[in-house]
């Protein structure tokens, strides 16, 4: 299950009462993808745990929204915790 956090003034709606930076939207372990018009870009931490280990670069400034798989209500998660 996924949810689509639109984006604005640079921020989504991590949790019901807390707004994140989408900059930290690409080291968190539930991000899954960034959309912008026309195409959805995978998240670049979801792509670091994938057998591809690639994806290209997101234009932030261009995100309208973040496809998310938080179904726990745990926030913002840093996908530093996972690989080190």
């Amino acid at each position: 299950m996924v949810r689509t956090l639109p984006v604005e003034k640079g921020t989504v709606a991590c949790l019901s009462d807390k707004r994140e930076d989408i900059e930290k939207c690409r080291f968190c372990v539930h991000s899954v993808r960034f959309v912008i018009p026309g195409r959805e870009i995978p998240s670049p931490a979801r792509a670091f745990c994938s057998m591809s280990r690639a994806t290209e670069e997101v234009d932030l400034k261009m995100v309208i929204s973040v496809v998310c798989d938080d179904i726990r209500e745990e926030g913002f998660r840093t996908i530093m915790n996972v690989i080190s």
